[in-house]
């Protein structure tokens, strides 16, 4: 559970839902210590890493500026404004989660 909700910034109080880590722990009745270790080995082992698009919620991605920040020839862009070609590679690399070009805005 911490693991998935450390990579949606589960703890952000700013955010909903958040939950902090010590409550999660005291849910299933284990020590803090034992819950971010095996967290952490959770992390490893899944490879999921802060902006981990395959693990973070759709809701969270989309606000998440950091999840679409790439660096391109040495300079840092937002890929959501980048050409279109630009943005394909980007995904067949698996840098992002979607083409933002493709996706349609309700």
């Amino acid at each position: 559970m911490h693991a998935v909700g450390r990579i949606n910034f589960l703890d952000d109080t700013s955010k909903t839902p958040h939950c902090k880590p010590k409550v999660i722990y005291e849910f299933f009745g284990i020590a803090e210590s034992t819950g971010q270790n095996k967290s952490k080995e959770i992390r490893e082992l899944l490879k999921m890493g802060p902006f981990t698009h395959t693990w973070m919620l759709p809701n969270r991605i989309e606000d998440c500026s950091a999840m679409w920040t790439l660096q391109v020839n040495g300079l840092y862009i937002d890929i959501r404004y980048a050409p279109v070609d630009l943005q394909r590679l980007a995904f067949e690399k698996g840098l992002i989660p979607y083409i933002p070009a493709d996706k349609v805005n309700p």
